[in-house]
Parts: structure tokens; C-alpha cells; sequence
């Protein structure tokens, strides 16, 4: 809405802007009246050019040249050429018609008619006495070239705005098609935690099923937008990260960190949730010394993620060995945040580091 009411505002103000130049000799000094027939002339001259503007950008374009009737689109802007010189035309003969009526003449003596030769015949005129109909022309032909740029300007416009459209398209597109993939996983990843904690029955089996709903709830409701409030996405690692707790107990070493604000600040839905998957994927090992280490820190402007874990033996099927969580959220931080991110990832022999800042 609010981009929409600037573009309206924008529009008004080149509208007012470009009709104003029909007061420039005014301004310049060159006339004494600011509404002077030539200015009215010059006024309604630039209205046919906001028309024609508005008339391309909204329907020729559109209809014709959208759709490849290129043809049919170039003798459309002949027709409306020929009828912009018409419109121009009329003007300037209604105007040297008012100048030469009878109204203006009252009180006014005529001219004397200029002296003859001696043979009898009197001089020809200058050519401008004679010759309106060439004034009336060359007139109306100045007008070619601003008529050609606003063609043109509005025909480069309404391409640009298609692009954009189209490219807007192709990014919600893709986003949602991320997001299908990034949910499935998730819902995978934690039913398969339950299932663990019923197989044991634990008594931390309510409560984990309690954390799931709530879970569940943010990713259906919540995180098909394109922001969320920070806080709710913090609350959201914090019910995964409990549950990890739940389901493994003091069989790793966790260490998990939050510093700083999170009020009045909004972040891309389940971007930081991945890279947690996966130190709990590759990290965890009951037989072995598992170590995994989380912080966010939350500045004025920035948010910075660091992820370790120490690579253990674990089996993971082929599907979950592919990274596509990991791949997913790396195409989303370019399409959400081009330029406003910086990703490293550290992958060794023994241990796996992320590091990842957002400028929010």
C-alpha cells in the first residue's frame, strides 16, 4: 500500500511538473501575462501529451505490444500521431482566428493599406503577412520530438515494470518453493525425535509434543510470510533446541547462547533454523565426546549466528546427506538479503563452523 501511494504521488508531481513548462516564457521575462493564448496553447499541448503518454503506457503497450502485434502496434502510433497534429492544428487556427475577429478590433483604427507604384500596383507583402498556414505547420511539426520521447519513455517504463513484475514472480516462486522444502524436512526431523522419546518412553514425552504443537503452529501460520518478529523466530529455536535436550540429555555437550535485543526487529522465517539442524545432524553421537555450540548475538542493526559442532559418527541416509536444508536457506539469504548477509562456512576433517551475519 505504501509503495503503491508513492508511486501515485510521484506521477502527480511529473504531471504538475511537466505541465508547468508551459509558463516558462512567463518566468523567463518574455511575457508580461502568465495565462496568455500562447501559454493556454502550449497548456493544452502538453495535456495531449500526458494523455498520449497514459494512453500507451496503459493500453497499447499492453494489448498490442505485449502481445507481439508489433505492426499493428507501430501504425497504432501513427494514428495517434496524426491525431495529436490534428488536435495541434485546430488549436493554432481557433487562436489566429480569435486574434483576427472583430471583437478584438473595436476602438482600434485599420492600418493604412501600403502605397502604390506609379505603374499602379501595389508590393507584395511580406511572407509573414501572407503565409499562416506555414506557421501553422512548422508548429505543429516541433512537436514530433517530444511526442517520440513520450512514446518512448513511457513505452521503456511499462517494460521495466513488467520486468520487475515478472521478476517478483520468479522470487515468490522460488521462495515458496524453498520453504515446501525446508517445512517437510523440519516436520521430519522432529517427529523423529518424539518417536525416539515414546520409544524410551520418557516422561519428557508431553512435553516435547507440547513444544512440537507449538512449533507447528509458528511454521503454518507465522512463517509463511516473508518477515516474522525476531522474537517469535528466537522462541522457535528455543522450543528445537529444547526438544534436542529432551531427546539426547546430558549425551552432548550444548552450549547455547542469546545476547541482546530482540523487540521491534523482524527476520526472514526458518533462515537460522538450518544450520542448527545440521550440527544436530552431523554432531551428535552417544558414543562419542559430541560438542555443539550455539550463540546469536543481536546488535542495533545486525544479527550474527555461530554454529560448531564436532563431527562424529553418525548414519545418515542419502536424502539428508544432500544439504538441502543448508542449500535451501543459502539461496534464500541471496534472494531475502542480497548484499546484507555474509555467510562463511568452515567444513574440516574434524569439526563443521557456520558463521553468518544479517543486517536486519
Amino acid at each position: 500500500m505504501k509503495d503503491q501511494t508513492r508511486q501515485i504521488l510521484i506521477h502527480i508531481s511529473a504531471i504538475i511538473g511537466f505541465l508547468s513548462l508551459a509558463f516558462i516564457p512567463f518566468f523567463q521575462g518574455k511575457s508580461n501575462e502568465l495565462f496568455n493564448p500562447l501559454a493556454g496553447r502550449e497548456f493544452f499541448g502538453y495535456g495531449l501529451l500526458i494523455i498520449i503518454f497514459y494512453f500507451n503506457y496503459c493500453v497499447l503497450v499492453p494489448r498490442l505490444y505485449f502481445s507481439k502485434r508489433y505492426v499493428l502496434y507501430f501504425f497504432a502510433i501513427i494514428f495517434v500521431y496524426l491525431a495529436f497534429r490534428q488536435s495541434g492544428s485546430f488549436i493554432i487556427e481557433q487562436n489566429e482566428f480569435l486574434n483576427r475577429s472583430p471583437h478584438q478590433m473595436v476602438g482600434k483604427s485599420m492600418p493604412p493599406p501600403p502605397p502604390m507604384f506609379e505603374s499602379g500596383e501595389r508590393p507584395t507583402p511580406p511572407p509573414h503577412e501572407h503565409q499562416p498556414e506555414g506557421d501553422v505547420f512548422i508548429d505543429v511539426n516541433q512537436k514530433i520530438f517530444p511526442f517520440l520521447v513520450v512514446i518512448f519513455f513511457s513505452l521503456i517504463l511499462r517494460v521495466s515494470s513488467r520486468w520487475r513484475e515478472t521478476e517478483r514472480e520468479k522470487m515468490n516462486a522460488e521462495l515458496s518453493y524453498l520453504k515446501a522444502q525446508i517445512n517437510p524436512h523440519f516436520l521430519f526431523n522432529t517427529l523423529n525425535s518424539i518417536y525416539s522419546l515414546a520409544i524410551m518412553k520418557s516422561d519428557e514425552t508431553p512435553t516435547a509434543v507440547v513444544k512440537l504443537s507449538g512449533m507447528m503452529r509458528y511454521v503454518l501460520s507465522e512463517a509463511t510470510t516473508d518477515f516474522v518478529s525476531l522474537e517469535k523466530e528466537i522462541v522457535y529455536i528455543k522450543n528445537y533446541i529444547d526438544l534436542q535436550k529432551i531427546r539426547f540429555g546430558e549425551s552432548i555437550s550444548l552450549d547455547f547462547s542469546i545476547n541482546g535485543i530482540t523487540n521491534g526487529k523482524q527476520i526472514a522465517p526458518l533462515i537460522l533454523i538450518s544450520f542448527i539442524e545440521n550440527a544436530f545432524k552431523h554432531g551428535i553421537n552417544a558414543e562419542e565426546d559430541s560438542v555443539i555450540k550455539i550463540k546469536i548475538d543481536i546488535t542495533a542493526e545486525e544479527l550474527f549466528l555461530n554454529v560448531f559442532n564436532k563431527k562424529v559418527a553418525v548414519h545418515i541416509s542419502e536424502e539428508n546427506k544432500s544439504g538441502l536444508g543448508v542449500e535451501n536457506t543459502r539461496n534464500r539469504l541471496e534472494l531475502l538479503y542480497p548484499k546484507r548477509h555474509k555467510l562463511s562456512i568452515f567444513d574440516t576433517e574434524k569439526d563443521y563452523l557456520v558463521e553468518l551475519s544479517i543486517v536486519l
